[in-house]
């Protein structure tokens, strides 16, 4: 990724639910006090059952609490050229190469901030 993305991974180890929610809203702190980042790559994993896993559950619940602090949410399913807002994002926030893109990865979740 690159330098307007910041990659975490709330997954590896596994973590207890708060834990997670406090990294990420370190992650989105640092996202948006930054004169550079602009998107937020959350590696959460999905799941030992390929259904999602606990801390997806948690990425993307928190993730809606917060949506007043994110501009869109590109679910790593959708990540994609041919989506929408993953072509917004790349025109205004900057092109930048990922090894996810297009890959239709349901372990992780793009968020890109306000």
């Amino acid at each position: 990724m690159s330098s307007i993305t910041l990659s975490i991974d709330v997954a590896h180890p596994p973590r207890r639910s708060d834990v997670v929610e406090s990294e990420l809203q370190e992650a989105v702190s640092k996202v948006r006090n930054s004169s550079s980042l602009r998107v937020l790559k959350i590696i959460h994993g999905h799941g030992s059952t390929g259904k999602g896993g606990s801390s997806k559950d948690v990425v993307r619940n928190w993730i809606f609490r917060n949506r007043n602090r994110v501009r869109a949410v590109i679910d790593g399913e959708e990540f994609d050229l041919f989506d929408a807002n993953t072509q917004a994002m790349r025109i205004e926030a900057g092109h930048f190469a990922d090894i996810d893109l297009g890959k239709a990865n349901p372990g992780i979740t793009i968020v890109w901030i306000k």
